[in-house]
């Protein structure tokens, strides 16, 4: 059998035991040990051994929990609930203004934690039963959390990112960079799709009731914006310190973990419940995050012995004749299909040891390219019918919203998302700039 049919047979195989419903790691692994134990004997099992010694032995896999800890602190000791409290009465006045402070709530949550599940939950448990109460149209309030939790994952200080430059080997920090104003450029596209659809259909955001806004007053409204204070000095310790060079990757998420206690006692809310709930959470994430990238090293070490990289790129450019462009156009058409099935991090570190080093030998940057992956998950999440985040709002929204409104809610969302993808595909230095201003060119 030729290494090409060894590997299709070991994607085909992976792929038909993810359908059975078998967690991601397991079937991950399963597939890399019984193709290394059967290639190669004996000698096959120090391949599953080694991935475990070269993950104890991964630095900066430290970020991982600590970064997971500070965004779940932060989340169940109320901060972002008291900073959508802010956004509300600032913004609750404009017709879909509650979607607009959603979508800044979402990028605020983003910056402080880098998980988009985070955000799901957030805005599921904060802003979508505060618009339902408002009259918001129930598809616009389910499309506005969906999108802006999506965030979470290009938004520094984003984890996927963090897994990405790990696996790439591409400085966490450029990344960070890069993601920055691609995703603050999908949050302003987000906010105007939201006052333009609101303009034209009012009824789908009304405005806070004049009788509601007259409670609220004056004094009550500056002394909210304090809520804004506490995220913006986690934000700060977290990417500004980092960015300016005082802290490395593993010294700022711990940095960060210790900002957000710090915030959680500046509110009166630390106690021993809060960091039970919060270290039982990041133990489940961080636990999750470990078993499938020491599967997926396996995995790649298995290609690696295959020479599956070097087939798969003589098949795309010598036996079919596909450009450079092609192939990465195809790249990420299997990123949607995959996402129909897998999270982020699965995407990454099954495909990560075949498409990063293609994508470094047809002289792509793999810094933008880190973008293109970031935000082609973002779509695949929310692509009906197996969309990952379609599913996770169906499991937290109320019964009142079905699974055809969440399908129907997204469509603009994802639109707006594609056209982003296109546009910074054929402007790489949208996501470029930031890195080669702050760092320079090289």
């Amino acid at each position: 059998m030729s290494y090409e049919m060894i590997a299709l047979l070991m994607f085909s195989s992976l792929m038909l035991l993810l359908l059975t419903g078998q967690r991601v790691f397991g079937a991950v692994g399963f597939v890399a040990v019984v193709a290394s134990l059967t290639l190669w004997g004996d000698g096959g099992s120090e391949m599953a051994f080694n991935s475990t010694m070269k993950l104890m032995n991964w630095y900066p896999l430290l970020t991982l929990p600590l970064f997971v800890f500070m965004g779940y602190m932060l989340s169940e000791s109320g901060v972002a609930g008291d900073l959508y409290r802010m956004l509300h009465v600032w913004m609750g006045n404009l017709k879909g203004g509650l979607g607009i402070g959603t979508i800044v709530l979402m990028v605020a949550i983003s910056a402080m934690n880098g998980l988009s599940v985070a955000g799901m939950a957030i805005g599921t448990s904060i802003a979508l039963p505060e618009m339902l109460k408002r009259g918001y149209d129930k598809r616009m309030v389910t499309g506005v959390i969906q999108a802006g939790s999506s965030l979470g994952i290009l938004v520094p200080p984003s984890i996927v990112l963090v897994l990405y430059g790990m696996i790439a080997r591409q400085p966490v920090s450029q990344l960070w960079l890069a993601g920055a104003v691609p995703g603050l450029i999908l949050a302003v596209m987000f906010i105007a799709y939201i006052v333009i659809r609101c303009h034209i259909q009012p009824e789908l955001g009304p405005p806070l009731p004049k009788a509601e806004r007259d409670l609220i007053t004056r004094k009550e409204k500056y002394m909210l914006l304090g809520a804004g204070v506490l995220p913006l000095v986690v934000i700060f310790s977290v990417i500004g310190l980092f960015l300016m060079g005082y802290t490395s990757l593993v010294e700022c998420s711990a940095v960060g973990a210790s900002v957000a206690m710090l915030a959680a006692l500046v509110k009166g809310r630390l106690n021993f419940r809060l960091i039970h709930v919060t270290l039982r959470k990041t133990l489940g994430v961080s636990c999750m995050f470990m078993w499938i990238i020491m599967a997926a090293l396996c995995f790649g070490a298995v290609f690696d012995g295959l020479g599956a990289v070097n087939a798969i790129e003589s098949l795309f450019t010598e036996q079919w004749g596909l450009s450079p462009w092609q192939i990465l156009v195809m790249m990420q058409l299997s990123y949607i299909i995959m996402g129909m099935f897998l999270d982020d991090t699965a995407m990454l570190v099954i495909v990560a040891p075949l498409y990063i080093p293609l994508i470094i030998a047809l002289e792509f940057n793999p810094i933008w390219y880190g973008v293109l992956y970031t935000v082609t998950c973002q779509i695949a999440y929310m692509t009906p019918p197996f969309g990952y985040n379609l599913f996770l709002m169906r499991a937290m929204a109320p019964k009142e919203i079905g699974l055809m409104d969440i399908y129907k809610s997204i469509t603009p969302f994802v639109t707006i998302m594609i056209f982003a993808l296109v546009l910074f595909m054929a402007f790489p230095q949208i996501s470029l700039w930031l890195p080669e201003l702050v760092f320079g060119k090289g």
